[in-house]
């Protein structure tokens, strides 16, 4: 383009702009547009404004209907094209679309660049969009050598615009190809390719291929049903902790989940073991984004004069507090030796601040105030959700669209369990639960990620998996509305895209896969029961071995029930129930013996360990 820089009407040295130039000139315009931020959030104009973009679609193309909604996105993307030409900027997708119709309007230099590149080989095409599509088309015309690399069965980007269509269309527009299939795989055993080929023969429309080796059957794949999401990340622990006692290294072992959120009862079951571990192309729990704007609410609620929590939060979401106010406030807390809080307060008594500032200060602190007074006797789970409720953080990241809002709201409601599951040390009876809970999760913030030359355990969501291979593979969560999503069960379409990750998954196993799912599990704050996962049901009988913890649980005999665990005694309590104790927290049943009064319970508690407890004195909750 700097090349054909008038052709394209660019100044000789415009600028690229990356996505936090993009979200910063947006924020700009929708603030001189006049527009709600709450309402008509930046990041989700970039989206709009990059998709559109990927279509070939500018300003004046959009049809929309009389849509309201749709006139005022395409509004802003008018006021930002406008931008970037009287700035001489352009972003990622503008370089693409430029490009495409610079060709279209001057054939001449098409044509140069068509004798020019006489052999065009693209990677990883399964991923491209519409825009990368068509500019490869034009490039090739009718004369051109295009070699194309792709696997339709691993396209998983559908919803970041990739269009896995885009592999027939090519086969339909280079009706001359010849279709090479690479099906000899290195990497994994017999049983696992035999279970993927399985798995992704469910997908309509493939171009097909069997995968297959000469290498050895190997290990069965082993599926695990657990009673909870606590006793699943026991048993991969338990596991990995078998393959390092066995000479094996902990980096040949990968946990792969769904979604981001997932990560939490992992990684405390791996502090816990204390096991190194790291999470691949990701943060731990308690250092992302949104927790940590959670987190910070709920310390100022317990401490006002915690400035670096007033910091993160006065002004997130936005609400008119802006750095010249801030400015101020900075400068008195420094010269009068005040917290941040107390600053405020002063100046708010002195009327030093600016109307609008100053009225938009005040109902920042009014907030914070009411909302300690209200959640102040209220359980600490209920007293989380009501925060990230009512401070608004909840709305701003609900407005965020993709995938990545609908992970930051997955991990608020992750962090809600996180409160609920919550129990006590013997050290921590004097603090209140909620301050006992943040020095909790300033220590797990704090363990920091393993060191790069660090012996770890490798976390990662299947997205982040695609590339990479190891030697064991635990896909945990394996259950319908968890993997395949409840998203993509909602929305036509999206299911094969699902099929494709867990066939991504699978494959990235090279020695011993195993898959788990638990009957029941603490979700985003409430207790939920799935069914097993589709994917399990669609692998080959003969590749799965099913694992029997429980039978092998050591239990004294007793003749009622002889060879037949108890489900159920007379005192009520079932096997995989839910109980709360005073001391140790919550738990779930995993044994039962006897009956009436000589009736005993074994409780699994989170970070306490197993114990046995008699039910008449035990004063457990049901949860």
């Amino acid at each position: 383009a700097r090349a054909h820089h008038m052709d394209a009407n660019l100044p000789q040295d415009f600028q690229i702009l990356d996505s936090e130039d993009q979200m910063r000139l947006l924020k700009r315009l929708i603030k001189a547009m006049n527009l709600d931020e709450k309402q008509w959030p930046p990041r989700q104009a970039m989206w709009y404004i990059n998709s559109q973009k990927d279509e070939g679609l500018r300003p004046h193309h959009i049809q929309s209907y009389g849509n309201p909604v749709e006139q005022t996105w395409q509004k802003v993307y008018q006021a930002y094209q406008e931008a970037c030409d009287r700035a001489g900027l352009v972003d990622f997708a503008e370089l693409l679309l430029r490009a495409h119709e610079l060709w279209l309007n001057k054939p001449h230099i098409l044509q140069h660049y068509r004798e020019r590149f006489t052999n065009i080989l693209v990677d990883e095409f399964q991923d491209t969009n519409n825009i990368q599509y068509a500019w490869v088309r034009l490039l090739a015309g009718d004369t051109g050598k295009v070699m194309i690399v792709g696997d339709d069965d691993q396209s998983i980007y559908g919803w970041r615009g990739a269009q896995v269509e885009n592999i027939q269309r090519f086969l339909n527009d280079f009706p001359g190809a010849q279709t090479i299939r690479l099906e000899q795989n290195y990497r994994s055993t017999s049983n696992i390719l035999s279970a993927a080929n399985a798995l992704i023969e469910n997908n309509n429309g493939r171009l097909g291929k069997k995968l297959w080796t000469d290498g050895v059957d190997g290990e069965p794949i082993s599926l695990y049903c657990a009673f909870n999401e606590l006793d699943e990340a026991r048993f991969v622990v338990n596991r990995i902790k078998t393959w390092q006692d066995n000479g094996g290294a902990l980096a040949q072992c990968a946990i792969l989940y769904r979604s981001n959120a997932q990560s939490r009862v992992l990684e405390e079951a791996l502090l816990q073991a204390s096991m190194p571990y790291r999470i691949y192309g990701g943060m731990r729990f308690f250092e992302r984004q949104e927790i940590k704007d959670a987190l910070s609410y709920l310390r100022l609620i317990a401490n006002r004069n915690d400035d670096a929590a007033f910091e993160r939060v006065v002004n997130t979401p936005t609400r008119g507090i802006g750095d010249r106010t801030l400015d101020v406030v900075r400068q008195t807390s420094r010269d009068r030796q005040l917290t941040l809080w107390q600053a405020c307060r002063e100046l708010l008594q002195e009327k030093a601040l600016a109307g609008r500032a100053a009225s938009a200060l005040q109902r920042f602190m009014e907030l914070i105030d009411a909302l300690a007074q209200e959640t102040a006797d209220m359980p600490l789970h209920v007293q989380t959700d009501r925060v990230i409720k009512d401070s608004g953080l909840r709305t701003m990241y609900e407005q965020e669209k993709g995938e990545k809002g609908q992970t930051r709201i997955e991990n608020l409601e992750e962090l809600v369990t996180a409160t609920r599951q919550f129990s006590y040390n013997d050290e921590d009876e004097d603090l209140m639960p909620l301050q006992a809970f943040l020095s909790h999760a300033a220590l797990e913030a704090g363990e920091g990620q393993a060191d790069t030359w660090q012996d770890a355990v490798q976390l990662m969501t299947l997205h982040s998996a695609k590339g990479l291979e190891f030697p064991q593979v635990f896909i945990v969560g394996m259950e319908e509305g968890m993997f395949p999503s409840q998203m993509s069960l909602d929305e036509g379409g999206r299911l094969e895209e699902e099929r494709r990750l867990a066939y991504v998954g699978v494959t990235r196993a090279m020695q011993k896969l195993t898959l788990t799912y638990a009957e029941t599990r603490r979700l985003y704050g409430k207790e939920v029961y799935h069914r097993p996962s589709r994917f399990i049901g669609e692998l080959p009988e003969e590749c799965v071995e099913e694992v029997r913890l429980r039978a092998t649980v050591s239990r004294p005999v007793s003749h009622q029930r002889m060879g037949t665990p108890l489900a159920e005694n007379d005192t009520g309590y079932k096997l995989g129930q839910r109980v709360r104790h005073a001391k140790f927290g919550e738990g779930t049943i995993v044994n039962l013996e006897g009956s009436g009064e000589h009736s005993r319970l074994q409780v699994a508690f989170q970070g306490q360990g197993i114990k046995w407890l008699v039910a008449a004195y035990a004063k457990l909750e049901t949860v």
